[in-house]
Parts: C-alpha cells; sequence; structure tokens
C-alpha cells in the first residue's frame, strides 16, 4: 500500500502540479478533499488547491518543475519533501515578472483514500520567495 500511495503522489506532482492537469486533478483528489493548510481567508477545499496551480504557480513561473527528493509512506499517509523550480516570467501574488530563477522548498503530509487526495498539511518557503521577489 505505502509503495502505491507513494506512486499516487509522485503522479500528482508530476500532471497536476507539474503540468497543471485538470483531468488528473479530477481523478487524483476527492471531492471532500481538506488542505488543512491553506492561508487564513482561502479556499481549504479542492478549489482552493487547484486555484493555487492555476491562477497562481503556472501564470507566474514558466518551466515549471517539480523534483521529489524524498518520500515516506504510512498506513495511508506519505510526506513528501520537493522542490518546486521556474523563471518568474509572470505576475505572481501581485509581482511583476522578474525573470530571475524561483526555488520553492515543500514538505508536505498527504493522506490518501481510494487513490485519492483526502487531506493535506503542509509548509512551504513560498513567503520567504515572494518577498525576495519584491525586494528585487
Amino acid at each position: 500500500m505505502s509503495a502505491v500511495n507513494k506512486a499516487i503522489v509522485r503522479r500528482f506532482n508530476q500532471k497536476v502540479i507539474e503540468n497543471c492537469d485538470r483531468h488528473e486533478f479530477e481523478v487524483l483528489v476527492a471531492q471532500d478533499f481538506i488542505n488543512h493548510s491553506a492561508a487564513a481567508g482561502q479556499d481549504g477545499g479542492r478549489e482552493g488547491l487547484w486555484h493555487t496551480f492555476h491562477n497562481v504557480l503556472h501564470p507566474g513561473l514558466s518551466d515549471l518543475q517539480v523534483e521529489v527528493l524524498d518520500q515516506v509512506a504510512e498506513d495511508d499517509k506519505v510526506t513528501t519533501r520537493k522542490r518546486i523550480t521556474g523563471r518568474h516570467s509572470g505576475v505572481i501574488a501581485g509581482i511583476q515578472a522578474t525573470g530571475r530563477a524561483v526555488s520553492i522548498d515543500i514538505i508536505d503530509i498527504v493522506r490518501i483514500r481510494n487513490g485519492q487526495y483526502v487531506e493535506h498539511w503542509g509548509v512551504n518557503s513560498l513567503p520567504s520567495v515572494l518577498a525576495a521577489l519584491r525586494s528585487g
């Protein structure tokens, strides 16, 4: 089960985050998904998750890639340490394109049920990356 769940998370990272594939998102994210790490005031459901990839990361970063650095799985949870990289070529969080390389470090935990994401907890370096882009 752990190997299957790790493969589901790797597929999500490649197909949904890297490729922004809505069909794969529909397949891999449960209707009752809860993002426990959603920012205050943001949608903690599945559409809020899609919004992050489709309306924040992809418009702001070209050549977006996800590198899975480590994965640990136990029972129905998978913990992943990963890095999202790209070039700041569009507006992200109100910051005009700088052309700079961007690297966002992430550690997340996902609970899988019936082959789908049902819960997420995570921490990432996006706030510090945005602060660095703002400061020039």
